[in-house]
């Protein structure tokens, strides 16, 4: 059985379970307009369209608070999503927004080993849902280890439907190496 909400930790960054009283603190990184830019939901940081996706999270209780142990604060969101303990479980990982500051810092990768990490331990496979437009996110899942399925799966985003490509790790591919 995989535990959604665990607190997992490195040198640098910190998950634990997302709590309401957090509010404050991830719309004050998810109100920049430049953060949601290239993804679907490109209105996401207009606070009404981010208090629905911050009540979903808790709903649904697979989501996580990344805070940056250089300061001890709250710098982003993830997500176990969709488990499924069928043929061996799968789960998805994804619905994560870090700090524009911190792009290219190496900080999404450090919370996807950990995600990775905790949750290959318990099922065979991780998907991963990314906007066919969303080049940024597609190449940190390549950078990653994430495989293109060829699956395309249809959402709603903020002008109308928009097309998700679906990235996986699966357990033996993780234990190769790694990730960047």
């Amino acid at each position: 059985m995989l535990d959604r909400q665990p607190v997992l930790q490195d040198d640098r960054v910190r998950l634990r379970p997302l709590h309401a009283y957090d509010w404050h603190a991830l719309y004050a990184v998810a109100g920049s307009r430049e953060l949601w830019a290239l993804h679907p939901r490109s209105d996401r940081w207009q606070e009404p369209v981010f208090r629905e996706f911050f009540d979903d999270a808790l709903a649904k209780q697979g989501a996580l608070a990344i805070i940056d142990r250089n300061g001890d604060r709250i710098v982003g969101s993830s997500r176990f999503q969709s488990y499924d303990p069928a043929d061996g479980g799968v789960v998805e990982i994804g619905w994560t927004f870090i700090a524009r500051n911190l792009w290219g810092s190496g900080m999404n990768a450090r919370v996807k080993r950990l995600m990775l990490s905790h949750a290959l331990a318990s099922v065979e496979r991780v998907v991963f849902r990314v906007g066919e437009n969303n080049l940024v996110s597609r190449r940190a899942m390549e950078k990653i280890g994430g495989r293109l399925t060829g699956r395309i799966e249809e959402a709603e985003g903020a002008t109308g439907p928009q097309r998700n490509v679906i990235y996986e790790i699966d357990r033996a591919a993780f234990a190769q190496g790694p990730l960047a």
